[in-house]
């Protein structure tokens, strides 16, 4: 069989970090992108399967999605799973609300979180349809509540990624293209603040924090056949913290 094969981003740790290994262990060509340049250290693919690109910076992503054309050498890609984001905080490490976020803040998130994930899936349409592929889009429980960690742009950044879900759901559907969003809740990874573990245990009906590889696997699902009529779906990740 042909092996299939996984465009990652935001891949050097936590969620994506598992994501990639999971996919890396069922036999999937992994291709990351992330700020970092590739670390030896991890276990999947090598330096040919990594495109150092930092989302934000909107002017060189042409120069990027190209770069992934190249490395796909014009074959099909079977997952696309945007999953950089970036959440800033205040010196203190407690949230920026709407009267502390500056402009540039504003702009660097939604281009890292929002709007290179629109023009990523636009650059690399082709290839999804040749693969009939998924999309899968990493939102956040913060996108549909006010949260006490996660800040104000980071909220307006997931809100606005699940409406592009479905956007993306609708147009892309009739190209054999499926497109979905997986909701996070309180995840063990290094993006929590200091006080998401106790809260987890006071808010979440599980009582605990959920793990990358928990939300890695459901990535997973919706990538494979199991989920083939599965289409502009927000799965839920978070103990049952949104009922």
């Amino acid at each position: 069989m042909t092996q299939r094969t996984l465009l990652l981003t935001g891949a050097s740790r936590g969620i994506g970090h598992a994501t990639a290994k999971l996919f890396h262990d069922n036999g999937w060509r992994v291709i990351t992108v992330s700020r970092q340049a590739f670390s030896p250290r991890c276990p999947w693919g090598g330096a040919e399967d990594h495109v150092q690109l930092d989302l934000g910076d909107i002017d060189r992503l042409g120069e990027g999605i190209a770069d992934i054309r190249r490395r796909l050498d014009d074959g099909p890609l079977h997952a696309l799973v945007n999953n950089a984001g970036i959440s800033p905080k205040q010196p203190d490490g407690s949230r920026l609300g709407v009267l502390d976020t500056p402009y540039d803040t504003w702009l660097a998130v939604l281009n890292v979180n929002l709007v290179s994930t629109a023009l990523l899936a636009k650059g690399l349409i082709g290839s999804l349809a040749a693969g009939k592929g998924a999309i899968v889009n990493v939102t956040s429980i913060a996108g549909s509540r006010v949260h006490p960690y996660a800040g104000v742009a980071y909220a307006a950044s997931k809100a606005a990624l699940l409406t592009l879900t479905r956007e993306m759901a609708s147009e892309f559907a009739p190209l054999g293209v499926r497109t979905n969003a997986i909701s996070p809740g309180e995840i063990n990874t290094a993006i929590l603040s200091p006080g998401n573990a106790a809260f987890a245990e006071r808010q979440v009906p599980l009582r605990r924090l959920g793990t990358p590889a928990e939300v890695a696997a459901t990535i997973f699902f919706l990538c494979s056949e199991a989920a083939s009529y599965v289409n502009g779906a927000e799965l839920h990740i978070n103990g049952g913290q949104h009922v």
